[in-house]
């Protein structure tokens, strides 16, 4: 059990350049920024890589400034109950820009356009005259009335399908674990395909924005391809490992995908006709790298202030109105009467309770308990430890 000491100081360490703004977040007399800190209360991460790291008893939280949090040992984490934050949505303008760019751009073939214009230079007066004798090579075709298919309609795909509609594109989304909140937000003109092979099947362009999962992984391949349109254009700024390259690289050559267009080059697809290789910009604007810093700084600040959990790929969010009363935040096994013997141990010491919420996710939950009396301070750390006994408690914190 982690031992908290309470209303100190708490030390935020960074193990990547945070935006500034992020970092702002945490100008107060009760945060100190300390990289240098091998224990500290929470970390904020890019893209390092955790996974070989230990992690002092003191740490309660890492936020990555991102979706993505394969850099960070999440099952570690949730046994030693430290809660994982992600920022999603916080990038997905940047996202959504550069998906409808490519989109653009690929049908008209304008990079391979720009490529061969460079090799006029030297030309002189000639230029003119080639690029009309040439330019016909890259003949291209318009989007509008054509079909995009987006696979996975959270914050980017919602915002992606939305935006195709207005360019006057027919647009067939598929996921089956749509959220309410992104339901509200897609537009009802966005079909929804009830299998993802009508999707494959009806599309003109694909588009996938979902996390790599053992169900996602290569779902991309030889079985897939056969379902889809001839010349299907395909755009990914997800995972690389969501396609099989061994079974692009032959559809690309048969020309049953007409492009492919990835976020994250290898020598393997650098290799592939036919494929437009970006380096990695689709969360790269100073705006989307802002957005992510302040969200995930957000959230370690209320979750170390009041225990409340927003956006966490581990711990269940919960949330509690904070009301400046005493509060224990425990993180526990998902086993019947934990919070009977959470609430008995507040007893044992004449202690009320004012509010309480109980969450849970898989094989843990979590518990926020406020007391209505005055608390002595002097009491806390025996109550912490009286709690911390108790068999399944993984982390108490006493707010």
């Amino acid at each position: 059990m982690s031992t908290v000491i309470l209303d100190k100081v708490n030390t935020i360490k960074t193990l990547n350049n945070i935006a500034e703004a992020g970092l702002n977040v945490f100008n107060t007399d009760n945060y100190k920024l300390d990289d240098n800190n091998e224990n500290p209360d929470a970390v904020v991460v890019r893209s390092f890589n955790m996974h070989t790291m230990e992690f002092g008893d003191n740490l309660k939280a890492i936020a990555r400034a991102g979706a993505g949090v394969n850099n960070i040992p999440v099952e570690k984490c949730t046994e030693q109950g430290i809660v994982v934050f992600n920022t999603p949505g916080a990038n997905a303008n940047a996202v959504k820009e550069i998906v409808l760019t490519s989109l653009m751009a690929s049908s008209r073939n304008l990079f391979d356009g720009v490529t061969w214009t460079k090799t006029l230079a030297g030309e002189g007066e000639q230029v003119p005259k080639l690029v009309e004798a040439g330019k016909k090579q890259f003949v291209g075709k318009e989007i509008k009335g054509k079909t995009l298919g987006v696979i996975g309609l959270g914050a980017i795909g919602a915002l992606v399908a939305n935006d195709a509609l207005n360019l006057g594109m027919d647009v067939i989304g598929f996921d089956p674990f749509i959220s309410v909140d992104t339901a509200w937000n897609l537009s009802r003109n966005v079909q929804r395909a009830m299998t993802i092979e009508q999707l494959f099947a009806n599309s003109d362009y694909i588009t996938v924005h979902v996390p790599l999962t053992d169900d996602t992984r290569g779902m991309f391949n030889k079985a897939t391809f056969s379902i889809m349109k001839p010349g299907v254009h395909i755009l990914n700024f997800s995972r690389g490992e969501l396609v099989n390259e061994v079974d692009m690289e032959v559809a690309l050559e048969s020309e049953k995908v007409g492009k492919y267009i990835t976020d994250f080059p290898n020598e393997t697809v650098l290799k592939m006709k036919n494929t437009i290789s970006i380096p990695h910009l689709g969360a790269s604007t100073a705006e989307s790298e802002e957005n992510c810093a302040i969200m995930a700084a957000r959230q370690v600040k209320e979750f170390l202030e009041t225990g409340n959990i927003k956006n966490s790929v581990n711990f269940p969010n919960a949330s509690l109105p904070y009301t400046g009363k005493r509060r224990v935040a425990a993180f526990h096994k998902n086993v019947p009467n934990m919070v009977g013997q959470i609430t008995s141990a507040l007893s044992s010491d004449n202690l009320n309770i004012a509010d309480m919420v109980n969450r849970s996710r898989g094989e843990y939950a979590y518990t926020m308990i406020d007391i209505d009396n005055e608390v002595n301070g002097d009491i806390i750390p025996s109550l912490q430890e009286k709690i911390g006994q108790i068999e399944g408690i993984v982390t108490v914190r006493v707010i």
